[in-house]
């Protein structure tokens, strides 16, 4: 793989809202079912049957809506040793002075971080730091607005000091970060909460704690309310992909329909086999550029 070189923008994210020019995706080559959170137990717990091509015909659809929208999509090399690689979201987050490496909870993920640190490296993309505290997964990472940011710890995956670790870099950098608390059972923040646009975040209100909800409001975010039901099917799990583009799945029904009704355009390919086995859209792909939305 050749190096790359970008003007401007650079490398890295300042909001979840900024035009996404380039994202990290892997593709599910080794894509399997495992009990890794509620969602999947409960899945492997059913008659459902696990559907390779499917997984493969779901994925490809996803990219043709990244590469329809004019992001320039890369990958990790998967890793038969590492089924839920797919989740591109949890090995690494990205910051405006580029890509943190995480450390992966379970024994099934722990590897991931070998991929994503060799990816970096041979696109000539600076790692800015890697955590080293304990465990901390990218869905657990959400930008609200540049330089304010959200941590998730549900000591599942997420431990709170590794989330102290990032959100010391970041403060220090004059950022403010609040380190949440949220349910075990909701995996990672991006399943209680996403932001799918400037001012603007899907939440599931009956889980949220009342001063995260707050804290969002005094950001001047607008809150679209999904139920526990819908959460729990990866309903807020969605992505924007600048302006009022948000990719979302053809399982998240009701935020689908809240959002058109916002007058937002959302792509919504089926990702069934992904939202079953406990991710959607946005715990799928990591956002290694987006344009600049800081001043």
């Amino acid at each position: 793989m050749e190096a790359t070189t970008r003007a401007e923008p650079a490398w890295g994210v300042d909001s979840e809202y900024g035009r996404l020019l380039d994202v990290l995706l892997c593709p599910p080559a080794h894509f399997r079912w495992l009990p890794t959170s509620a969602i999947s137990r409960a899945t492997l717990a059913s008659e459902l049957v696990f559907s390779h091509d499917d997984a493969v015909r779901q994925h490809a659809e996803m990219v043709s809506v990244y590469e329809d929208a004019g992001v320039e999509v890369h990958y990790l090399e998967p890793d038969e040793n590492l089924p839920y690689q797919v989740f591109a979201r949890d090995s690494s987050i990205n910051v405006p002075a580029g890509p943190i490496v995480t450390q992966c909870a379970q024994s099934w993920r722990r590897g991931e971080y070998a991929a994503v640190i060799r990816f970096y490296q041979q696109q000539g993309i600076p790692i800015a730091n890697m955590v080293t505290a304990g465990s901390l997964e990218g869905g657990d990472f959400m930008i609200v607005e540049p330089g304010v940011a959200a941590i998730g710890t549900g000591e599942e995956r997420t431990q709170e000091q590794a989330a102290r670790q990032v959100a010391g870099w970041l403060e220090r950098e004059g950022w403010e970060v609040r380190v949440e608390r949220i349910p075990p059972h909701f995996l990672h923040i991006d399943v209680l909460a996403c932001m799918l646009g400037e001012k603007l975040a899907a939440v599931c209100v009956e889980q949220a704690s009342n001063g995260f909800v707050a804290w969002l409001e005094s950001k001047g975010v607008e809150i679209v309310p999904v139920t526990l039901a819908a959460a729990l099917k990866l309903g807020v799990n969605g992505v924007c992909l600048g302006g009022d583009r948000v990719l979302s799945t053809a399982e998240s029904k009701d935020l689908n329909e809240r959002l058109r009704a916002l007058g937002l355009t959302v792509y919504d390919p089926e990702l069934s086999s992904f939202t079953l086995g406990g991710g959607g859209a946005h715990c799928l792909m990591q956002a290694i550029r987006r344009e600049r939305v800081g001043g």
